[in-house]
């Protein structure tokens, strides 16, 4: 049998998209039957696994496999074999931590508390595998009662485990603006509609919008891309902004939506502009369950999770299978490395993952 190192390397040299995972899920395969766990694969470029203990019911763990569109520049002896994509997310280390917790769950079975589901997943940067794959209803026909996940992160402290009960990680929104207004030469300007000055008023009252609103949870709107008119002397005559809205709670996601296509409404009748704003579905809010975070961190006494002072303002939609189950998401600390999604992210996998290891064995194990 490989460490967690090997599979982590194994896996690093061959990242691939969304849910176009052909060599990933044929090396999980592989591993899982080295075990004798039967793989199945629920939705396509998913494998899963289920290990029955003979239990009435059943914690599920899952791992994303998915890499990023990004040319790696680490240096790494055991760098990305695939041009144009790197495990740049660490999502290499979480399905090799999956895999050595698989590994010694199958070699120790008649000592489970509970039966084991493993949901290796694809498209969690992009699409949302786990939307579709907690709709094939594995979750419950598994009898899945708490479900699991950790994810690498730099910054924190090497080695060490965090979470927080309630919110841990944002609901994210992609919010399009779309201004139409009418272009003329700007010798004739007061015949046009000016579609840029209509933007310019609606990112100032929108941005005014969110910094106004209550609560003790952070909101964050921001647009990082606006586009108009073709040249400079012309009055514009379509604007196009393009940001994110970050926020917890599914009701201050809805009065955003709401303020913003009354800005929206407002800044038509005000200036003649057409306009049209739409937000994305995106990942709900990653929520632990508050009940079972004291479970955990109870029943492991010293090695429970330190506790995360604040949320943060990233998405993972880890998120949909919470709002089935009880889950936890863990933060497992890189240390002072490179951002995530960086093409230079790497870490100590030596002293991390053997850790975030036997984390999960202890999760695995605890009645």
């Amino acid at each position: 049998m490989l460490s967690v190192v090997e599979y982590r390397r194994a896996l690093h040299r061959i990242p691939e998209l969304d849910d176009r995972l052909p060599e990933t899920c044929a090396y999980v395969h592989s591993a899982l039957a080295s075990f004798e766990l039967e793989a199945f694969s629920p939705i396509p470029s998913s494998v899963c696994a289920y290990l029955d203990a003979g239990k009435p019911e059943t914690v599920a763990f899952r791992a994303d496999m998915d890499a990023l569109p990004i040319e790696e520049a680490t240096g790494l002896a055991f760098s990305s074999g695939n041009a144009g994509a790197m495990h740049a997310c660490g999502h290499d280390g979480n399905t090799a931590m999956a895999l050595a917790l698989a590994e010694y769950a199958a070699a120790h079975r008649e000592a489970l508390p509970r039966n084991v589901l493993f949901l290796f997943q694809p498209s969690e940067e992009t699409t949302g595998g786990a939307e579709r794959l907690c709709g094939t209803g594995i979750l419950e026909q598994h009898h899945t009662a708490r479900v699991f996940a950790m994810h690498l992160w730099p910054k924190l402290e090497l080695g060490k485990i965090w979470s927080r009960p309630g919110p841990i990680m944002a609901r994210s929104n992609e919010v399009t603006v779309t201004l139409t207004g009418k272009s003329v030469h700007i010798g004739r300007a007061s015949e046009g509609i000016d579609a840029l000055a209509a933007g310019a008023e609606y990112l100032l009252r929108a941005y005014a919008m969110a910094g106004a609103l209550p609560g003790e949870e952070p909101v964050v709107l921001r647009f990082g891309k606006m586009v108009s008119g073709r040249v400079r002397n012309a009055v514009s005559g379509e604007t196009r902004l393009e940001g994110s809205l970050r926020t917890f709670r599914d009701e201050t996601q809805a009065l955003c939506r709401r303020e913003l296509e009354r800005i929206g409404r407002e800044i038509a009748s005000e200036t003649g502009c057409g306009a049209e704003v739409h937000l994305s579905q995106g990942y709900p809010a990653v929520w632990n369950h508050e009940e079972l975070y004291e479970t955990v961190r109870s029943g492991l006494g010293e090695h429970a999770p330190l506790l995360l002072a604040a949320p943060t303002l990233t998405a993972e939609d880890f998120s949909f299978y919470q709002r089935r189950v009880p889950g936890l998401f863990f933060l497992l600390g890189v240390g002072d490395t490179p951002e995530l999604h960086s093409p230079e992210f790497c870490f100590d996998d030596e002293a991390v993952l053997p850790r975030g290891v036997e984390f999960l064995k202890r999760l695995l194990l605890l009645e």
